[in-house]
């Protein structure tokens, strides 16, 4: 499922680095600050995944398994004839893009450098001056910096009372980045996953802390885990994707492992977290449409789950807890948006649901933090970020307005519910991260300045409307230098996304501040299929309304042209995963209103994914697609806009992909045939043409041997954006 209240309980939890890819995305993650953060010129969902991914969602990347058995037919003379296999096809087709590839490469060769040389130093500038995330429990602080773990006291944070608790180089994981941590309750224990970023799985490693801490249980394939008491953890499993498995492990003097909870439903993905006041231990079970939650309670760690209310068909709620009640963040209800309401641990069934705080149509519930007598809600309304403080003690709400530039936020860890002061940085694509702070004795929100960060002041932030085809108004945010001149004359980057109910990317990256400082204009189309404007803004956007998102597209790229921003010969288009549907759509059905589109592991094959009910996300996915196997109109209408089934000969933009040979969820074989398809079609119709001076589109694909779908190290992931950025300037500024 795709949380649409990201990261509702974060716990002792990270994410400072985005993860994405559609966010079909995984945030809730600590990464390393001195490791320098995975850098995209497409935002995935997207998150990281920050976005990142919600614990609890479904991740809709894709898994495929590209191999087939051959097959022998006899012909007349008796002789076998050894047809070619999928497989033998496979890497015919690698080899020849691989070879493609490396003749072209060449031409982006030198631009790719100096790109690079820029993008290093906006990170230098921008990046490296912030401080590793810090996790405070009682006086102690820990943090993670290049795979270390340390810790310190909370008033003393010289490098000579720090110490190293954890190395993940010591301890053998030599490509891994610390993901996740947990610590005790009593600080005796400390749970870490690590994840390397050519796999989809994560290793759990328990240490016991102390003068000299050691290694007390190697746990692999683990999605999410949580210390329920001093000597409990509560674990779930990971395998081909999917979280089913919830395993509870004790390290008492008479340690054991039992299997706690199994979801039957493949539809259902399996997560944990505890409440802010560790009272109950929540075992969410998440379609993306529906969700059922089972508590544990934390003084009684070994007694069965129980159930909260049971699933109902279209309701999504997620638990938290205070003073013996549940507080409820859920669609039901009308109208079918988030709102919190309440009802008591005892009797919590759905007739018990008191109202709270409902949220106002077309407005977005990002993000929840309970505190012990207040909640916070960080809410988007029209683009613009803003929190409301509930008191639970005199019963108000207390609405205050972010900066008018502010796109995202990034919550802080507060593991103690009793503090006084909630923390979060905001951000843009061109903003680096600000950190504020509000607090609930003043009532006031302050701009923490903890470092000399560089002021952008050369950039303007507009937010528009665009009437789509059923005249839905679409926002769209737009920057662009405020030096500029001439905009209808400068390059124009749009980004789209528009699936599973995630909003597009909108944290700070290095490269979109600079293509800002070289002049071009930055659009961010956040169309229907997205979750920007709530839960219906997704609904109106899937299944049986997957062209709404298209038609908004379109909407958006046309009205910002009629408005001067940029013309079709300087505007390309950008997407990742799910966003390569509508994408790769506009480019099979209006072509003509951009001149490029880079995509990176795009989602193109929609029909054919989602007709193989045995790879392990299809069956989950349907809620977001439907099910072309059982409904022929499902099927008719995914076909009249699947990018893969709807190539033509025709005159296409110039089309750069970054694929992955790892990639376990969108699988290079579809691309490549994608590739090949789109690749004809377009040499077919130039041609047919024959015209002269015809122009004839670059068809490239940029296949990478190392990374994968969530993950790329540092020079991989730099070196690519180098080469899309290098493209695009190839393709709009020599126009």
């Amino acid at each position: 499922m795709c949380w649409t209240a990201k990261s509702f309980i974060r716990g002792l939890s990270y994410s400072v680095k985005y993860c994405s890819k559609d966010n079909r995305l995984q945030k809730i993650c600590l990464y390393s600050k001195l490791k320098p953060k995975k850098c995209h010129i497409l935002d995935w969902s997207g998150s990281t995944h920050n976005s990142t991914v919600p614990p609890g969602s479904i991740l809709p990347w894709r898994f495929f398994s590209c191999k087939q058995e051959g097959t022998e037919i006899p012909c007349k003379r008796k002789k076998i004839v050894s047809i070619t296999t999928p497989e033998l096809l496979y890497k015919d087709l690698l080899k020849s893009e691989q070879k493609n590839w490396n003749e072209i490469s060449g031409r982006y060769k030198a631009m790719a450098e100096r790109i690079k040389k820029k993008i290093e130093e906006l990170h230098k500038r921008y990046t490296l001056s912030s401080e590793s995330p810090r996790i405070k429990v009682g006086e102690s602080v820990y943090f993670e910096e290049n795979g270390c773990i340390f810790l310190s006291k909370a008033d003393d944070v010289d490098e000579g009372n720090i110490r190293i608790l954890f190395s993940a180089e010591d301890l053998g994981f030599d490509d891994a980045f610390v993901q996740r941590i947990r610590i005790s309750p009593d600080q005796r224990y400390m749970a870490t996953s690590l994840k390397s970023e050519n796999s989809e799985e994560a290793t759990c490693v328990v240490m016991k802390l102390g003068d000299f801490p050691v290694v007390e249980k190697v746990i692999p394939n683990v999605f999410s885990f949580e210390w329920v008491t001093n000597d409990v953890l509560y674990y779930t499993s990971q395998k081909n994707l999917k979280c089913q498995d919830v395993f509870m492990t004790t390290f008492t003097k008479q340690k054991h492992t039992k299997l706690v909870y199994t979801e039957q439903d493949a539809r259902f993905f399996v997560d944990i977290y505890c409440t802010k006041d560790r009272r109950f231990l929540t075992i969410n079970s998440n379609s993306k449409t529906t969700s059922e939650v089972w508590l544990v309670d934390c003084r009684r760690p070994f007694k069965s789950p129980v159930l909260v209310q049971a699933r109902t068909k279209g309701v999504i709620y997620h638990i938290e807890h205070r003073n013996d009640e549940l507080y409820i963040l859920t669609t039901y209800g009308e109208p079918a948006e988030y709102k919190l309401m309440k009802a008591p641990v005892s009797s919590s069934g759905m007739e018990n649901w008191q109202l709270v705080y409902a949220v106002e149509e077309k407005t977005k519930l990002i993000d929840l933090e309970m505190f012990s007598d207040h909640c916070i809600l960080f809410l988007q309304n029209a683009g613009h970020l803003y929190l409301n403080v509930i008191s639970f003690v005199s019963h108000s709400v207390q609405s205050i307005k972010l900066p008018a530039w502010a796109c995202a936020f990034e919550l802080e860890s507060h593991p103690e519910h009793t503090t006084s002061t909630c923390y979060f940085q905001l951000t843009s694509p061109v903003h680096p991260p600000k950190r504020f702070a509000y607090s609930f004795k003043e009532n006031n929100l302050i701009e923490q300045a903890v470092q000399e960060v560089p002021i952008i002041t050369n950039c303007h932030t507009t937010r528009l409307l665009a009437k789509s085809k059923d005249e839905t108004l679409v926002p769209i945010t737009v920057f662009h230098n405020t030096n500029s001149k001439e905009l209808h004359r400068k390059p124009l980057l749009v980004h789209v996304y528009g699936a599973y109910g995630i909003d597009l990317n909108m944290s700070f990256k290095e490269e979109k501040l600079l293509l800002i400082e070289e002049g071009w204009i930055l659009a961010y189309c956040h169309v229907r299929g997205g979750g920007e404007l709530g839960h219906s803004w997704h609904k109106d956007g899937c299944q049986h309304n997957k062209l709404k998102g298209l038609h908004d597209l379109k909407a958006c790229i046309m009205l910002l042209h009629e408005l001067g921003f940029s013309q079709p010969k300087y505007t390309a288009l950008a997407a990742a995963s799910a966003g390569g549907v509508l994408a790769g759509a506009l480019c099979n059905s209006n072509p003509e209103v951009i001149r490029a589109m880079v995509l990176q592991a795009p989602f193109v094959d929609v029909l054919n994914t989602m007709m193989k009910t045995h790879l392990p996300l299809t069956i989950e996915e349907q809620e977001e697609w439907g099910n072309p196997l059982a409904d022929k109109k499902c099927m008719k209408y995914i076909k009249s806009y699947c990018p893969y089934h709807n190539i033509k000969p025709q005159c296409y933009p110039s089309v750069f992909i970054t694929a992955y040979e790892n990639d376990q969820r969108i699988p290079l074989t579809g691309v490549l045939r994608y590739v090949q398809k789109l690749r004809k079609a377009a040499l077919d119709h130039a041609g047919r043409t024959k015209k002269k001076g015809n122009w004839i589109p670059n068809i490239i694909l940029d296949i990478q041997a190392n990374g994968s779908h969530c993950d790329s190290s540092w020079e991989d992931s730099l070196n690519e954006v180098a080469r899309q950025l290098a493209f695009l300037k190839k393709e709009l500024e020599d126009v």
